[in-house]
């Protein structure tokens, strides 16, 4: 477990995860992940089995990187991220269909982050970590999939804003026709249905590699 980026008073510390540290914490990564993405736009019904079998594979995927954010003991945030080579076939094939050079493709998993810390730049912090890892490993982009709700979904909140600027503002671009399916229970449902997610990337061919 090692301290990655000196943070203020106030903010939670950011640590990249490895090794025993990693395994210990995968339980509660899980459960994070389950209580953020119950929420609007995922609406997900998680299943912590699930999670931790989940992460479990993911960790050992190549070059993988694990990010969180610790508050008094407590890991209230996380981002992930590894080689798209090896990774789900539901990301990858929309990439090789496109025309996109796996080999050099890093993928960003989650990056989940409980809502009263939200606003302080950790979201940023987690992008700028997760790409200056990629571009150490001579990666040339970055992409990442993100679920499509209908405009109109009941369970949207009056008050929600889609994150499209905030990313179009690193960067990310939507990769034109390019979605993923994944399959998983919404919170309303009694079944679990395949959603569509679009694929954004990013090419950072003038990005400098750390020293």
């Amino acid at each position: 477990m090692i301290a990655i980026r000196p943070t203020p008073s106030d903010h939670p510390a950011l640590v990249h995860l490895a090794g025993d540290a990693l395994k210990a914490a995968l339980p509660d990564v899980a459960r994070l992940r389950i209580e953020v993405f119950r929420a609007f736009p995922y609406l997900y019904d998680g299943d912590l089995d699930y999670e931790t079998e989940y992460l479990s594979t993911l960790i050992t995927a190549q070059d993988a990187v694990v990010i969180a954010a610790f508050t008094n003991g407590e890991i209230v945030g996380c981002a992930t991220g590894s080689a798209i080579v090896g990774h789900h076939d539901a990301f990858s094939e929309p990439l090789s269909a496109a025309g996109i050079d796996l080999p050099s493709t890093f993928y960003f998993g989650e990056s989940v982050l409980q809502p009263a810390l939200r606003g302080r730049g950790i979201g940023h912090a987690f992008f700028d970590l997760r790409e200056a890892w990629a571009a150490r490993l001579n990666y040339q982009r970055t992409c990442f999939c993100a679920v499509k709700r209908p405009s109109d979904h009941p369970l949207r909140p009056k008050a929600y804003r889609p994150l499209d600027a905030f990313w179009r503002k690193r960067g990310y671009e939507k990769l034109r026709g390019a979605f993923a399916s994944f399959e998983w229970r919404d919170v309303d449902k009694s079944q679990s249905d395949r959603k569509p997610m679009q694929i954004w990337i990013r090419a950072f061919p003038t990005l400098k590699t750390p020293t």
